[in-house]
């Protein structure tokens, strides 16, 4: 089974041994991303549609995966929803990669799990530029974090990317974990929502707060409602047995 700590791993090998799947129904998108990313050593596959892309997934268990979202049989957004389904793949980096730049498609990619989102059109060295920042962005995010921490009755597992419960483990997807480690690791600190989106996300993403309330509202559905805060026009904040 592919952990965190198998991505982690990954990040401090040469780039020849790291494994990209490239998703898009564009050949030209194929070729020429394809080929700025061999030039950094990376290992390339590539998928014509989503269908496609999940069966290679599962076969090579790539690092990465760089999706297109409007493809023939079956679309991104489909296609990271199964691959996020997938025993093995919880944990892959996914990255959309598409023309679609409105804030609705681009809420329901974090929503759906992606890690990214980044729009067409865009110049090769800086895609290329984006791909080198997520990966070195999860690396430091993670690679100083103790593996098991305690919160209150919550275990956080950094090395299996799960939190535990009065013993019964859930799993989460990579955004709503490092959401929920960010709020946990001071409980009672209320986070603004800028610093939210740069430590989660990255400054380099842009979203809206919206995408930051979607993923507060999953947290409270799996862990508790109480134990999320909002401060309104400010941010959110993690309690501990607040009644």
């Amino acid at each position: 089974m592919l952990t965190f700590e198998n991505v982690l791993n990954a990040l401090i090998m040469n780039n020849s041994d790291i494994k990209i799947l490239l998703v898009d129904d564009e050949p030209d998108i194929l070729e020429i991303v394809g080929y700025n990313l061999k030039n950094e050593g990376y290992k390339i596959y590539t998928a014509k549609n989503g269908v496609e892309a999940v069966e290679i997934a599962k076969e090579i268990i790539p690092h990465l995966i760089i999706l297109d979202i409007m493809m023939p049989e079956m679309d991104g957004i489909e296609a990271c929803e199964k691959i996020r389904a997938s025993k093995g793949l919880e944990n892959i980096l996914i990255t959309f990669f598409t023309a679609r730049n409105e804030d609705y498609s681009k809420v329901a990619g974090y929503d759906i799990g992606a890690d990214d989102y980044i729009t067409k059109p865009i110049k090769p060295k800086v895609l290329v530029s984006k791909i080198r920042a997520l990966l070195r962005r999860v690396k430091e995010n993670n690679s100083t974090s103790d593996e098991k921490v305690s919160v209150g009755e919550i275990i956080i597992d950094r090395e299996e990317y799960v939190i535990i419960k009065k013993g019964e483990k859930l799993s989460l997807p990579r955004k709503e974990f490092e959401l929920f480690s960010l709020l946990a690791s001071k409980p009672g600190k209320v986070f603004k929502r800028d610093d939210i989106l740069e430590k989660v996300w990255g400054n380099e993403v842009v979203v809206g707060g919206r995408t930051i309330d979607v993923h507060i509202r999953k947290l409270r559905e799996k862990i508790g409602d109480k134990n999320f805060k909002t401060v309104k026009g400010v941010g959110y904040k993690f309690v501990i047995n607040e009644d």
